[in-house]
């Protein structure tokens, strides 16, 4: 055996499930899942590691901690970069905790894709979530096979509040309040060690740096996993709910001055999909645009639909960071229905009435 190689795993199932045509040619999701430390996304990772549910999971972990409740582990390799263990569990989960990048172990775990149908990747406490995300959303080489499915933020309904209002030197992101504003899901975990009144803080603070996610609270990390997985929140599929999400977002006020926010817009009419190009770069890549303070606006998430011309569907904006795309939906535009743009950003600095401005400036045909 090689050194970097992972040992042969066990049949899941007594009838040796082989690697078929279906599960070759199926595109496998990627689920990140992110959190302040002891927010408590080990938990949950261990939670559907060991539960009964019927699904195949490659998680991949950053480090097993000490002590873990994992039932065996296998040391593979401890020469060179990268140090791999793998575990079977009897639920048919696989398990993996690496010591870089996170793409290796998946390009091993590509090898045996008959034995799971997800791959959950855990980030470390302070991890910028975005930068994992942007690696799997655009990797061409990876790309054939897996996609980004959604980002995952646990947050401490104890400590919660604390971190993501913790002030940063100036320049510096709140790492806990970035985790939130780049999910998809928010779990606030450990509600019964709160108040309702303190649970409430934790709401509404988490509610006004990112208005779009869903929110689900829970105890002890337990999670339905339907909620967790097939989020679909960065492919077209997402367009359908993010249309019934958009209708009745808010702007949202910071909690700090400099805290992280969304806000949120609405045009009507077509768009040229050229000059759209044009604001998105001019936004993310080219960092122009100034709040009135003169402090330059940082995006984090971009999401949004909007009826470029010539197009029959509608077609939804994602952007993380500086990385954006545009694509199609299944959705198509009723005759005789008004066409409209709505765009979500959630970022620090950022100024509504100026963003539009731009925006009606730039794309309007």
């Amino acid at each position: 055996m090689e050194d970097e190689d992972c040992p042969d795993l066990v049949p899941i199932d007594a009838g040796g499930e082989g690697e078929t045509e279906s599960s070759r040619g199926r595109k496998i999701p990627v689920t990140i899942i992110t959190g302040y430390l002891g927010a408590g996304k080990t938990t949950l990772l261990n939670y559907i590691l060991t539960e009964q549910h019927d699904k195949r999971i490659a998680v991949i972990l950053n480090e097993f901690g000490e002590g873990s409740a994992l039932e065996k582990s296998l040391a593979i390799s401890q020469g060179g970069e990268l140090y791999e263990e793998w575990l079977e569990l009897r639920n048919g989960c696989l398990c993996c905790s690496v010591k870089d990048s996170g793409v290796k172990a998946i390009e091993n775990l590509m090898q045996r894709r008959g034995k799971f149908d997800y791959i959950l990747l855990e980030t470390t406490g302070l991890a910028d979530p975005g930068a994992v995300a942007s690696m799997f959303w655009v990797d061409s080489e990876l790309g054939s096979d897996i996609y980004l499915d959604g980002i995952v933020s646990v947050v401490d309904a104890k400590h919660g509040l604390q971190h993501l209002t913790e002030e940063k030197p100036e320049g510096l992101v709140n790492e806990a309040s970035r985790q939130v504003a780049l999910a998809d899901l928010i779990i606030i975990n450990k509600t019964d060690l709160v108040s309702e009144e303190e649970l409430n803080k934790v709401r509404t603070c988490v509610r006004s740096i990112n208005g779009l996610g869903k929110i689900l609270e829970t105890q002890r990390s337990r999670v339905d996993l339907s909620n967790v997985l097939d989020l679909h929140a960065f492919d077209s599929l997402s367009g359908i709910s993010l249309q019934k999400k958009l209708e009745h977002l808010k702007t949202a006020h910071a909690h700090l001055d400099k805290g992280i926010i969304t806000v949120t817009f609405e045009v009507p009419g077509n768009i040229k999909e050229e000059n759209l190009n044009l604001f998105i770069q001019d936004l993310l890549w080219e960092k122009n645009m100034k709040d009135k303070t003169g402090h330059t606006m940082d995006i984090i998430r971009l999401k949004g639909l909007v009826s470029i011309q010539g197009k029959s569907h509608q077609v939804i904006v994602q952007g993380v960071h500086e990385l954006y795309d545009l694509e199609e939906t299944a959705v198509p535009w009723a005759e005789g229905e008004k066409r409209t743009n709505r765009l979500v950003l959630i970022g620090r600095n950022l100024d509504k009435e100026a963003i539009k401005e731009v925006f009606i400036a730039t794309v309007m045909v």
